[in-house]
């Protein structure tokens, strides 16, 4: 029987995701923290989702490690929200920064908000904040955890609650895979976690400052992330590489 790298047999990690299918999220960070510990990370952008499942993971383990792309221009309310959580969970979290160097050529080449000139444009700003620092950071764990649910749309729709991550040569592990929104509200509700305040001014999912806006009653969530661009399903940075699904 063919493994992957870390050791599981693909079979056992069909099994796995079976099980987890009609389990919980607290199953899941269970199982990563008793399979990987210390070598495995959450990465969070710090939306409803993020903020939900690090709650899960802290009551887990309070050494639970955490981990952020700050790409620099994120909305002042984020940084807040990390200061919150800080105090809260008397956790450390691991910022990870973009190369400082590639982002003034990047300007110097093509201006502050670049973004706003097409796509090809917004995918070199978001490679360079976002995508390497994660690449970079991600070359040192056996496992990451996010916060991504199926019913986000898109590729998402596919994904496995865990999953082998060839990209990185590690697991990519994904707890809410088949919550709903109003599951993770009803959760950072119950639980009084601190979250993002821009989510009670018609925001649902967050990202840099000047690539996201509040949606309006009836929109897409996405359909505030680089709202300018014309393909909806098309909205993704180029952090989650969704391949076929092994269920």
């Amino acid at each position: 029987m063919t493994k992957t790298e870390t050791g599981i047999p693909p079979g056992e990690l069909a099994d796995q995701n079976s099980r987890f299918e009609s389990g919980g999220p607290e199953d899941v960070l269970r199982w990563a923290d008793e399979t990987f510990g210390q070598r495995a990370v959450q990465v969070s952008s710090f939306g409803l989702e993020d903020v939900a499942l690090f709650d899960m993971y802290w009551r887990i383990n309070e050494d639970a490690r955490v981990m952020t792309l700050d790409t620099l221009r994120l909305p002042t309310e984020t940084y807040t929200l990390f200061d919150q959580f800080q105090l809260r969970y008397r956790v450390e979290i691991e910022a990870q920064y973009p190369d400082l160097e590639a982002v003034r050529a990047m300007i110097r080449e093509k201006g502050f908000n670049l973004f706003y000139k097409g796509v090809q444009n917004r995918k070199r700003c978001c490679g360079i904040r976002k995508v390497d620092p994660l690449n970079k950071a991600l070359a040192g764990v056996d496992a990451w955890i996010t916060g991504l649910r199926r019913d986000q749309g898109m590729d998402r729709g596919s994904i496995d609650i865990v999953e082998w991550d060839a990209q990185h040569g590690n697991y990519k592990i994904n707890p809410l895979a088949n919550w709903t929104f109003d599951q993770v509200r009803e959760y950072v509700d119950a639980n009084d976690v601190p979250y993002n305040e821009l989510h009670d001014r018609g925001y649902p999912s967050l990202g840099c400052a000047p690539c996201t806006r509040a949606v309006e009653p009836g929109e897409d969530i996405r359909a505030g992330r680089w709202w300018w661009e014309g393909d909806p399903d098309a909205k993704e940075c180029g952090l989650h590489i969704v391949e076929a699904a092994s269920r």
